[in-house]
């Protein structure tokens, strides 16, 4: 009895246990969608990062502009000691004495006037900003687009795994029929090697389909910095009702539209319009340079006595008249001062010697080696490369716009006729395998069926996520949402 109930136990936790590992695994699984795929791109993507800090940068340099025109203000304090032979403070005479010596300016300027120039490198810095933020959203633009192309590889791919499968369950019934005509001297050893051959031939469009499926995977994992062991699986859409693509368009609005959206046209632009702001930068180098300015300063010298009168005494009589009768002469005292030369303290001295100036500085451009013209010259000549470039990219986005449209055109064409050719296989192949199976039809013809119609139905795969690659190719350039 207690040997029954452990076996019982054992075959429970047996069944049990397939279960729980199938449970932890699914739930180890993330699942991908390509609107998650898109966002975890354009999260964790390098790249991103780094132009998002280039916008940082630029935008830095925006409000350094403005402060520019602020007023500069400067303080100068210096402290020292002073060795060696030196004048005497109230003699003149010359000892070797130490003088301790405190200097302290502050000076203020503002620019008035400077030809423009800190204005225009305002603007200047302002289209900077813009042409990187528009270098960040093409950035993530071309990520976006190369996710969907991935994305819709893996689908393929996947697609064609599934194929493969249904050949190499087709190939084995076929082998297994040929094996038991052949065991039974109805078919030759060519039948049944043609037959191995076709087996061979489905496993290894099995596995090349696989390894495309795990290299596009790997590749979506690159995109989303993820690390290549990380356990995903791809959610597949439901990409079989492909009616409501649109197909038709018209080149002209397509342009038009694509024009306005375009990072790369938009780009071109904006660096058009920084190379002529930097014309009228460089040509504020001719105009004079006004400012206004303003500075105080101070000193105290440990050399440096105070002069003070410290009393009088009578040092001399002097006649200031006579005694009318006797003629006595009348004197009086002369008091002379007592000047002395005495410590000055710091703050007494730092007040005493206080000085205050203010102004206006001209600067007058006269002659500078002509390097203000070569400037605006430069200038001028990057302004005219960068039309050419503006010019260049409407041109190539014009041609490569055209070039999608025909290849949209192209992709349903090619859908529709592989459907066709499919469904043509696919009922012959029928028809063969039917007469193959009761004797009528060799095994030669039949294996040129099974191959035309295998080949038939992954041209049909293929044709179908190119159409609908080249319709999202439109939305891009459209400005519209890619979404499956």
């Amino acid at each position: 009895m207690i040997q029954h109930i452990l076996k019982l136990k054992k075959a429970v936790l047996l069944g049990i246990l397939p279960l729980l590992m199938t449970g932890l695994n699914a739930r180890a699984q993330e699942v991908i969608t390509l609107q998650k795929a898109v966002a975890l791109a354009l999260e964790r993507n390098l790249t991103i990062k780094q132009s998002q800090i280039t916008e940082k940068l630029a935008n830095e340099d925006v409000d350094q502009s403005k402060y520019n025109l602020l007023p500069s203000l400067t303080a100068n304090p210096t402290a020292g000691f002073g060795f060696g032979r030196s004048p005497v403070s109230g003699a003149y005479a010359y000892a070797n004495q130490t003088i301790f010596n405190v200097n302290a300016t502050a000076s203020a300027q503002v620019t008035l006037f400077q030809g423009g120039q800190l204005r225009n490198q305002i603007l200047e810095n302002k289209i900077i900003l813009d042409a990187d933020k528009t270098s960040t959203a093409k950035v993530k633009n071309d990520l976006i687009l190369n996710v969907v192309v991935d994305y819709l590889q893996i689908l393929t791919n996947q697609d064609l795994v599934t194929a493969a499968q249904k050949q190499i369950d087709i190939a084995k019934i076929t082998l297994d029929r040929t094996q038991k005509s052949y065991d039974a001297g109805n078919m030759t050893l060519a039948d049944l090697s043609q037959s191995k051959a076709g087996l061979s031939t489905a496993e290894l469009n099995l596995t090349t389909a696989e390894n495309q499926v795990a290299s596009n995977i790997l590749t979506l994992k690159q995109y989303m910095e993820m690390s290549p062991d990380a356990n995903i699986t791809i959610e597949k859409p439901d990409v079989s009702k492909i009616n409501d693509i649109r197909t038709l368009f018209d080149a002209n609005e397509v342009v038009n539209t694509a024009m306005g959206v375009n990072p790369d046209v938009h780009l071109a632009e904006l660096q058009q319009q920084s190379y002529l702001q930097l014309i009228k930068i460089a040509k504020g180098n001719y105009y004079p340079q006004l400012a206004l300015y303003g500075s105080l300063a101070s000193y105290y010298s440990s050399a440096q006595n105070q002069f003070r009168i410290v009393g009088s005494t009578p040092l001399a009589y002097e006649p200031i008249g006579t005694v009318q009768g006797t003629g006595q002469i009348v004197e009086s005292a002369q008091e002379v001062s007592s000047p002395i030369y005495g410590p000055y303290s710091f703050t007494r001295q730092f007040d005493d010697n206080f000085n205050q100036s203010i102004g206006i500085s001209l600067q007058i451009p006269i002659f500078n080696h002509f390097t203000a013209r070569t400037s605006v010259r430069k200038a001028k000549l990057n302004y005219e490369y960068a039309q050419l470039s503006t010019q260049l990219a409407k041109d190539n986005l014009s041609k490569t716009i055209s070039q999608a449209l025909l290849d949209l055109k192209a992709a349903e064409k090619s859908y529709v006729s592989a459907q066709l050719t499919y469904q043509s296989n696919k009922d012959a192949f029928n028809t063969v395998q039917q007469r193959y199976n009761v004797g009528l039809v060799n095994s030669l013809d039949y294996n040129t069926s099974l191959t035309n119609y295998s080949k038939a139905e992954n041209d049909m795969i293929t044709a179908r996520y190119t159409l609908i690659f080249r319709s999202k190719v439109i939305d891009y350039y459209l400005g519209n949402p890619i979404s499956l």
